[in-house]
């Protein structure tokens, strides 16, 4: 099989250092671990000007879409790595699935009023990619062997030269501005206590987005942001003039390696305290909260059960439930789903299964998506969708775009939400909405 080729360049752990010569390249994506400020992700992995963008049409379904993105990746062809090369990707695939996403696949979903722009999906095909392994301390290009000389020596040189790049400045016009009122979420928040009450569902994930008007480049916010709350799967993707995807997510999606599957669902959370003492309690109280630990179990067995749907029968199981994580401004309720893909199945089957991620939908998964459909007054657009790679030989990885803002044509939108249940305190969650984004409002807000 045909190998990639790989050149070493200088580590550098911050990933800006080397997506400044991108940031305005058409298809530049960037994969962020958010070191060298985190502790846990391991790749950076970035991209720029695709051999090929794809997007759904409008009446096209996820299946037919996903035989598409099958034959882009078999017309770059099979490509294995080096020997004794742990890098992630050999090229492939990387780019964003929106939430609408998820009316190409469950067709009994209606349509509904766009107000945004964004394409309900887009995925680039690149044949390299400039790839930061923090364990190893190494940066290095990565080509495909699909990608001639001449393109291979035009990188090696953009990243070889030293860059002088003053970042460009970034300005909000206005503070964020909620899309609805307390008052209207507490009508929402009844409306789903009393689907609950009915039985039509168990957990609603029920978000508000707040809005306000920018001006400037969209890179020089998320580096702003980044250094404020990094996190292990965030994300930057170029959507054309000052229009981008800022994703500071801890939440992995869906991860394939070699065949083995994880997914680790967040559900849970508690805002960090100002004092040792204080933030040690609000740690505790979420790991003892039976509220907390039973709608993350909900999430839990929705996820076994759309996982078995294209891994092998008896492989799903759970080695991690109720974990804390803590972010500079939450704590999280952690847990880890495992499995092994079934003979015949591949990432983008599982992907379609799974899609979108149950921790940010509720259980039952459809009817939750209709009642959001009804109570949700704006779109969702990327929020809770997915941003991923998908490679040639099957390895994927993706987040789920919580913690994200789309900046379009001039309007910088961001969306916070969490899970309602039934034993769920109305002014409790909404004062959650709010603190999981607290910290990327402000920050903006303050530059």
């Amino acid at each position: 099989m045909p190998r990639c080729s790989l050149y070493r360049l200088p580590y550098q752990a911050d990933p800006s250092h080397y997506f400044s010569r991108l940031s305005q390249a058409p298809g530049a994506v960037l994969l962020d671990a958010g070191q060298p400020h985190g502790r846990t992700a391991r790749f950076d992995l970035m991209s720029a000007w695709p051999v090929q963008q794809l997007q759904p049409h409008a009446e096209e379904s996820a299946t037919q879409f996903a035989q598409r993105l099958r034959q882009a990746l078999q017309s770059l062809g099979p490509a294995s790595l080096p020997a004794d090369c742990a890098l992630p990707f050999a090229g492939g695939l990387l780019g964003y699935l929106g939430y609408d996403f998820g009316r190409h696949i469950e067709h009994c979903l209606a349509p509904r009023t766009r107000d945004l722009q964004l394409a309900d999906a887009s995925l680039g095909l690149y044949a390299w990619a400039l790839i930061t392994d923090h364990q190893q301390r190494s940066s290095q290009l990565l080509f495909h062997p699909a990608l001639d000389e001449t393109e291979q020596q035009r990188l090696i040189a953009l990243f070889s030269q030293p860059t002088t790049d003053v970042a460009p400045p970034f300005k909000l016009l206005a503070p964020f501005q909620a899309q609805q009122s307390a008052a209207q979420y507490a009508q929402a928040f009844a409306r789903i206590q009393t689907y609950i009450a009915a039985g039509d569902c168990y957990q609603v994930n029920y978000a508000q987005r707040f809005q306000a008007a920018y001006r400037g480049s969209p890179w020089t916010a998320y580096q702003h942001l980044r250094q404020a709350c990094p996190t292990p799967f965030a994300g930057y993707l170029t959507l054309g003039g000052d229009n981008a995807i800022l994703s500071l997510s801890p939440e992995r999606f869906l991860r394939v390696s070699q065949g083995q599957v994880e997914t680790r669902p967040i559900k849970g959370t508690r805002p960090r305290g100002s004092e040792p003492s204080s933030d040690q309690a609000a740690a505790r109280e979420l790991l003892a909260s039976s509220k907390d630990r039973a709608e993350n179990l909900m999430i839990v067995d929705l996820l076994r059960n759309d996982l078995g749907r294209s891994c092998a029968t008896g492989s799903v199981r759970v080695p991690e439930l109720f974990s804390l994580e803590s972010y500079p401004n939450v704590h999280h309720l952690v847990s880890s789903i495992t499995a092994r893909l079934a003979p015949g199945k591949d990432a983008l089957d599982l992907l379609l299964g799974s899609f979108p991620g149950g921790s940010i939908t509720g259980a039952p998964k459809i009817r939750a998506m209709q009642i959001i459909d009804e109570l949700e007054p704006c779109q969702r657009g990327i929020y809770c969708g997915s941003l991923l790679y998908l490679d040639v030989r099957g390895e994927m990885d993706s987040s789920i775009a919580i913690r994200t803002l789309l900046l379009e044509d001039g309007q910088a939108y961001c969306w916070g939400g969490g899970g309602i249940v039934a034993d769920s305190a109305c002014e409790a969650e909404y004062r959650e909405s709010i603190s999981k984004v607290s910290v990327l409002l402000g920050s903006l807000e303050n530059l």
